[in-house]
């Protein structure tokens, strides 16, 4: 951290750099703000360079490097509040909330997250602990609620998704929240009746498209072979009576993947989606234990989503309009006061005091990470019974622990990281890779990737022609959909 009184007239306020792969030195003052600094800048901020030109030196005023004068009351309350900010998607209360309503599901994916089952008994939610989950939702002190069904394939259990999102309205007609409900589903058991349902209820629907047909049907096959088809059944099919766009999609990058960055992405502009999610692989249930065979190195994985991120960029140019989400989380944390909320990149953790999953067996966890482990065989993420109160699971000595783990002013590696507004810890995956939620930050994937990848978001905004800089700005306004990890 940086700072220091220049004379009378100005004042440094408090900032860092960080020194970019090309050379360049990016700095980030205290308000969040950057500015891509010349040697004359750094020794002008340092105390022993000439004073700028006017309008360099208004620039980083503008951009709270530098104070006029010695920062008043009020400068210091505008700092606080841009910076809190940048952390108030916590504050409110869990305001996405999931439902594992069965592990049952048709696939037998590699990677599977959560080692499906392809059996219904002992993998169901009861009905009491459903009806309690439904009821706990409303002790979140969030305006916005996200209700999200996982599993398995909660499809194959409407019967329990319905009943849910039945007693959740009926509820809220009293509340009055505003709330969405999201089924992620493979859509092969989709038919016209659920799609009345969803649509009386306003219900969106998330499906899994990892590229073309061969590549999809590779990474997530079905005993018939014909996976990717069924899903496109179930996309035409919502399309037509819920919207175009009532459906979307995101992908898992396997090492089959690697080779193929544009085909995948050329893929989603033909099916007509106006997102994608370029998402690495998670070393969790089936994707650890088959790491051998699916797992690659950061460096094969950032090669990859350069390629990708080129041809979503392609496709723009064109006039195809296409967002490619994690682009998006980033450069809303880069680029916006109002943070989307996306759990994974909240200090303190998302992780319970953002999100909160009511599974299957009857215990809740602080995310979908969390219980995954919990499928590993892990249960120390437990923070309570589904029907516990929202107070003691937000005070479970577990849930303590991964807010201590995630304060980034505090944490060694963190506390003098240049991205530690935007960025923060994930305790979950330090817990799956080293069993710590505590493990030394900058030896955990989470960190190494994001530090990678906020690199190269600043980079590409230092580059970036003024055609290019408004599509970022488009894509950093907070949408309400980056909730999920």
């Amino acid at each position: 951290m940086r700072g220091c009184a220049l004379n009378y007239r100005q004042t440094v306020l408090p900032y860092k750099v960080r020194a970019l792969a090309d050379g360049t030195r990016l700095g980030i003052s205290s308000s969040g703000d950057f500015a891509f600094l010349s040697p004359e800048d750094l020794s002008f901020l340092d105390g022993v360079g000439a004073t700028p030109s006017l309008e360099r030196l208004a620039e980083l005023q503008s951009r709270f490097f530098v104070s006029s004068s010695a920062p008043s009351s009020g400068t210091r309350r505008l700092l606080r509040s841009r910076k809190a900010a940048k952390r108030e998607a916590v504050q409110k209360g869990p305001a996405l909330h999931i439902i594992v309503p069965t592990l049952q599901c048709g696939h037998s994916c590699q990677y599977c997250q959560v080692s499906r089952s392809l059996e219904d008994v002992s993998h169901t939610i009861s009905d009491s602990d459903l009806r309690l989950a439904c009821d706990s939702i409303f002790q979140s002190g969030a305006d916005s609620l996200t209700v999200e069904f996982q599993g398995g394939d909660p499809l194959l259990r409407f019967d329990l998704v319905k009943k849910a999102i039945v007693q959740i309205t009926e509820r809220n007609a009293v509340e009055r929240r505003r709330i969405r409900f999201v089924v992620a589903s493979t859509l092969h058991q989709l038919n016209r009746e659920m799609c009345e349902f969803f649509s009386v209820h306003g219900a969106y629907l998330s499906t899994s498209i990892d590229g073309p047909q061969h590549l999809h049907d590779r990474n997530r096959p079905i005993a018939s072979r014909d996976a990717y088809a069924k899903t496109m059944q179930g996309v035409l099919l919502a399309r037509e009576m819920l919207g175009h766009d009532s459906v979307s999609a995101l992908m898992t990058s396997t090492k089959l993947s690697l080779s193929s960055p544009t085909e995948i992405v050329d893929e989603y502009v033909r099916l007509g989606f106006q997102d994608i999610f370029i998402r690495p692989l998670s070393s969790y249930g089936f994707a650890k234990r088959n790491q051998a065979t699916l797992g690659y190195s950061i460096e094969d994985f950032r090669t990859f989503y350069q390629q990708a991120f080129e041809r979503v960029l392609y496709w723009n140019n064109k006039g195809v309009k296409l967002r490619e989400v994690y682009a998006s989380i980033l450069l809303n944390k880069i680029l916006s006061s109002f943070d989307s909320g996306y759990v994974d990149l909240q200090s303190p953790s998302g992780a319970g005091i953002g999100a909160l999953v009511y599974n299957y067996d009857g215990y809740v966890y602080p995310s979908d990470e969390a219980r995954m482990l919990g499928e590993m065989g892990d249960h120390s993420l437990r923070l309570g019974r589904i029907g516990d109160s929202l107070t003691s699971l937000l005070h479970a000595p577990i849930q303590r622990d991964l807010i201590k783990a995630s304060l980034v002013d505090y944490v060694p590696g963190c506390r003098t990281c240049a991205y530690n507004q935007f960025c923060a810890p994930n305790p979950v995956d330090a817990q799956a890779q080293f069993g710590s939620p505590f493990a030394p930050v900058a030896l955990t994937e989470h960190c190494q990737r994001h530090l990678w990848m906020f690199d190269f978001f600043y980079t590409q905004l230092r580059v970036a022609d003024e055609t290019t800089l408004d599509l970022f700005y488009d894509w950093a306004a907070p949408t309400g959909d980056a909730e999920s990890s």
